[in-house]
């Protein structure tokens, strides 16, 4: 009769090693980067509106327990029209949680990176160009459950190719 409680102990111990993040290098069939995601990720494109443009742009996400970890991309076509769009796409997302920022500071590779935070959700944002290409690299969920290091794993592995 031990061993009912010997598998159940086994169950419950390896039940806790299965791992939150299966962090899975990405390579974008649609823009140059990559990145690690921590769980598989869906793809959707659609057509939204950035200030005064019209443009496709391409969303890749995964959502680990409510914390979504995205990147969207979209190709401009003109390179004059690249900060209003980038800047447009800052606004919307901010507005999407129904936010303020809290804080918006330029990264030395000429992004920028934002945190706002709306009634029960979190934002953190990082904002670059490329060309003609705008990019938003964004991790967006409930205060509590985001977690630091998981936000810096995914943040640094972003990579222009």
């Amino acid at each position: 009769m031990r061993t009912l409680p010997l598998a159940l102990l086994l169950a419950f111990t390896l039940s806790a090693c299965s791992p939150k993040y299966d962090w899975r290098d990405y390579r974008s069939p649609d823009a140059p980067y990559s990145v690690l995601f921590p769980g598989k990720p869906a793809k959707q494109t659609r057509t939204v509106k950035l200030g005064e443009l019209d443009v496709s742009m391409t969303m890749t996400a995964a959502d680990i327990d409510g914390v979504v970890f995205a990147i969207g991309s979209a190709q401009l076509a003109d390179a004059a029209q690249v900060q209003a769009a980038l800047a447009a796409m800052q606004t919307a997302m901010v507005n999407n949680i129904g936010g303020a920022l809290a804080s918006s500071k330029p990264l030395d590779n000429g992004a920028r990176e934002i945190d706002a935070s709306g009634k029960s959700m979190r934002l953190l944002g990082r904002f670059m160009t490329r060309e003609r290409r705008v990019y938003q690299v964004v991790v967006i969920g409930a205060p509590q459950k985001i977690e630091a290091e998981t936000v810096e794993t995914f943040f640094s592995s972003f990579r222009l190719l």
